[in-house]
């Protein structure tokens, strides 16, 4: 009996992976420049907390769902709290980080559109926080909403006058939900697992876990996700390589010996 495997996820055979030490560095690099350049975007307060509850009544305005809702679900116990403030503050990273060395060794083609992707959408957040400083909803006063990383733990996050490694002000857009979304996107178009689309449960856990939180608005969100559209159109993926041609079956083979040369 024959059995057909599934098809091959290899790379196309010329497809170099690009040097180590370079792509370090670059990474690296891109990284370092991403945060200093958040930290020179911050002292604006006032036109943060301005474009809060702009970007809050907007919300309302369209009927997006209330940020609460979502709060008040991850607070029926404080574990489910303390787990969101957890994933929050130890998933969005290393995540990130573990799909680019996969990518890295396994599919070195779609390794380099993901690290292109990622840094397009990336500088265009950085863009939008000197453009666009945005207290998020924990620091808003009036929504009903909580900060329950201060309250529950655990936090990544201390008082925004002694933060000096961070801007709390740069809400927008949530590179949480961006970098999550490309991470699910990347997997899926990289692999071949009839399962690969449970990669969506990354964004999707993200998504809640951040306006849960209170984070970030759904529009933080929303505006990544437009962000990742526009360099993903930009950024062709790489084709993969053609599944091979399955092997013909035993009896046909046999049938066809049999029956001689066609006449």
């Amino acid at each position: 009996m024959n059995t057909r495997s599934e098809p091959a996820e290899a790379e196309p055979a010329a497809t170099a992976r690009p040097p180590l030490v370079r792509e370090f560095l670059l990474v690296a690099g891109l990284f370092l420049v991403y945060k200093l350049g958040r930290r020179l975007a911050g002292g604006h307060i006032s036109d943060a907390f301005t474009d809060a509850h702009r970007v809050w009544r907007l919300e309302r305005a369209v009927h997006l769902p209330a940020e609460t809702d979502v709060q008040s679900a991850l607070l029926h116990g404080d574990g489910l709290v303390h787990l969101a403030n957890a994933y929050y503050a130890t998933v969005h990273f290393p995540a990130t980080v573990a799909f680019l060395i996969w990518l890295y060794l396994r599919r070195p083609a779609h390794y380099v559109w993901a690290r292109r992707v990622l840094a397009l959408v990336t500088s265009a957040a950085l863009v939008l926080t000197f453009t666009f400083p945005l207290a998020p909803p924990r620091m808003l006063a009036g929504t009903g909403l909580l900060d329950t990383a201060r309250l529950y733990g655990p936090s990544v996050y201390g008082p925004p006058a002694d933060d000096h490694l961070s801007n709390q002000f740069a809400a927008m857009p949530s590179l949480h939900f961006g970098w999550a979304l490309m991470v699910a996107v990347g997997l899926i178009a990289a692999t071949r697992s009839r399962r690969r689309w449970l990669w969506l449960l990354h964004p999707l856990v993200t998504l809640a876990v951040i306006v849960g939180t209170a984070n970030h608005y759904w529009l933080d969100s929303i505006v990544a996700a437009v962000l990742l559209a526009t360099a993903l159109a930009v950024v062709h993926a790489p084709h993969r390589a053609a599944d091979p041609a399955p092997p013909e079956p035993l009896f046909l083979a046999r049938d066809t010996a049999l029956a001689g040369p066609a006449r």
